[in-house]
């Protein structure tokens, strides 16, 4: 029972749910209006079998889920479309604001240039106001100059005006003045002549008056002291005893003249001296007095100050003492050579030279390795005085050399101490008279120094330098008693030097208001290596080695001297030197061609 009703309510809802709503009234005349009914047949049938079949309530929850999904996305589509046109919406609202965005922007643009548009038409308004403000000026400015110019150009016309009516005025006073003085004078013409004869007969007779009386005067005065043998006696003494003074005065002053010249004078071939001459004793007063009595004067080292090899400091302070003996013992001095093997050197080095040394002698040495110090410093520990001279000096003086030479002498033995003679670059004029093509000016001066050098003496020691000493005379040589040979230092010397140039140039340096240099990584290595690459340097390129370190140094702000420098300088002075040595064998070669042609 329950299941027939079942069944049959299955049965109607099935056909409920796939019948049509409005169901068509006829199967067959539907056709005319387009409508075919034969598919509502088929679903039907297809409804029936549906209903008959056992899923029949499944497919329709199945169909009803299906709608219920068909509206719940027509719901989500509805949803959709209202959101996107929500959107629309609003980026209708945005493009909007976006047009009254730009539309203000471009209204404020448009204002701007209108603004500056208007800004540039008042500047350029206010700048045709100023150009014509200014224009204006200028013209009235150029009017003005040209008003001045008017009135300056006729003020100038009138000053010449009046200038010239002034001129005309004058000549024509001038002219009447002189007319009416020719007038005057044409009128008086004959008392004019008349007064200049008169004044010409009185003035002739005036003379003649006075020669006359003159004469008279002078003519019994001359024959009074003829007739007058007493007066003519005194006379003739008087006379006498004038030329007799005036030739005692002359004779008498060039005594004294040579007397002063050789006591207190010096001449002229000396260059350099220690002796006292007036000047000096004026412009140093107290060192002059106690150099003439020895007070306060202490006794000196030959050697002080001049780093030598042993064997030579050895010999020099032999001959130091040898000399200083010869002098108290009032024997002959021995004459000294300082030389080289191949060349001859100077024999001062330092212009303050000491005073003491009388010994004829040759000093042999390359320049600057001592040979001057020890020679001043030799005069002074030997209580001498000394005079330098150069040959070169000799040559120029003509004939006039012989009576310097001999002047020279007479001069060396007025000294109460003894005087060490140094002749530098003496063969200059001490050449040899039989190889060398000498002038006989030259022979003669040889000859008298020959003369003056010829014996021993206790008055005077002679010490000769030569860069050329093969080129003496014969008679020069035999005069010549010890040569003393000065090599250049070693490198225990050139450390001494080296050390010693430091402390006196860098680190206390000379001169009261000398500033100190600071040295900067500069040790014993650094020195130590100094020695090494100043082999061949002598003491003076050392010394000046030293001077360019301080100059390097005084080139800073601080007064520093660095590593770098230290050895960049060294390295530049080898460079000089090398340079130098270059140029001279250049000069001996080329002096060799020369005398090779002639």
């Amino acid at each position: 029972m329950f299941g027939g009703a079942g069944k049959k309510k299955k049965e109607e809802s099935l056909s409920s749910v796939m019948a049509p709503e409005n169901p068509p009234s006829g199967s067959r005349n539907s056709s005319v209006t387009g409508f075919d009914p034969e598919g509502l047949e088929r679903a039907a049938k297809a409804a029936r079998e549906l209903d008959a079949s056992r899923n029949a309530s499944s497919a329709i929850e199945l169909i009803k889920t299906q709608e219920a999904t068909k509206q719940h996305e027509a719901a989500a589509k509805r949803a959709e479309y209202e959101a996107y046109a929500q959107q629309l919406k609003q980026q209708n609202i945005q493009a909007e604001a976006e047009e009254a965005r730009k539309t203000l922007d471009a209204q404020t643009q448009h204002e701007r240039h209108r603004a500056e548009y208007r800004d540039e038409l008042e500047r350029k308004r206010q700048v045709d106001m100023l150009n014509a403000q200014k224009y204006m000026q200028d013209e009235q400015l150029k009017k003005q100059e040209e008003m001045v110019e008017r009135q300056e150009a006729m003020r100038r016309k009138t000053a010449e005006i009046e200038a010239e009516l002034r001129t005309k005025t004058e000549l024509a006073k001038a002219r009447a003045e002189a007319e009416g003085r020719i007038r005057q004078e044409r009128e008086n013409h004959d008392l004019i002549l008349e007064k200049v004869r008169l004044e010409a007969g009185e003035q002739r007779d005036t003379v003649l008056k006075a020669i006359a009386d003159g004469g008279k005067l002078l003519g019994e005065g001359l024959s009074s002291y003829l007739t007058d043998g007493e007066k003519l006696r005194n006379t003739a003494f008087v006379v006498s005893l004038m030329a007799v003074g005036v030739y005692s005065a002359k004779t008498a002053a060039g005594i004294g003249g040579r007397f002063i010249e050789a006591r207190l004078g010096k001449p002229s071939l000396v260059r350099e001296t220690s002796r006292i001459a007036v000047s000096q004793m004026f412009k140093q007063p107290i060192s002059s007095f106690q150099r003439l009595t020895g007070i306060g004067m202490k006794s000196q080292d030959a050697l002080k100050g001049i780093v030598l090899e042993e064997s030579l400091d050895s010999q020099l302070r032999k001959i130091a003492v040898s000399t200083a003996h010869t002098k108290k013992n009032r024997a002959p001095f021995r004459h000294l050579l300082l030389h080289e093997l191949t060349k001859l050197s100077i024999f001062c080095r330092y212009d303050n030279i000491s005073h003491d040394c009388l010994l004829p002698n040759l000093f042999i040495g390359p320049p600057g390795t001592g040979k001057t110090m020890f020679a001043k410093g030799l005069a002074h520990h030997s209580g001498l005085e000394y005079a330098i001279l150069t040959g070169g000096d000799i040559a120029p003086l003509g004939r006039d050399a012989v009576t310097e030479i001999h002047k020279l002498f007479e001069w060396a033995k007025t000294s109460r101490k003894g005087l060490l003679l140094f002749v530098d670059e003496a063969d200059a004029f001490l050449q040899s008279r039989e190889t060398n093509k000498i002038s006989e000016d030259q022979r003669n001066a040889l000859n008298a120094f020959l003369y003056r050098t010829g014996t021993e003496s206790d008055q005077f020691m002679m010490v000769y330098a030569s860069n050329q000493p093969s080129q003496f005379d014969e008679a020069v040589l035999d005069r010549i008693d010890e040569m003393v040979e000065f090599d250049l230092p070693g490198e225990h010397e050139r450390r001494k030097m080296i050390a010693m140039y430091i402390e006196k140039y860098l680190l206390n340096p000379p001169g009261r208001w000398a500033k100190k240099v600071t040295t900067v990584d500069i040790g014993d290595e650094e020195i130590e290596r100094v020695v090494k690459e100043t082999e061949g340097f002598s003491g003076r390129a050392i010394s000046k080695l030293a001077i360019a370190w301080q100059a390097a140094a005084y080139g800073t702000d601080g007064a520093i001297l660095d590593q770098q420098t230290f050895f960049k300088t060294v390295e530049n002075h080898k460079k000089g030197m090398a340079e130098k040595e270059s140029w001279m064998k250049h000069a001996m070669e080329r002096a060799k061609m020369l005398t090779q042609d002639r």
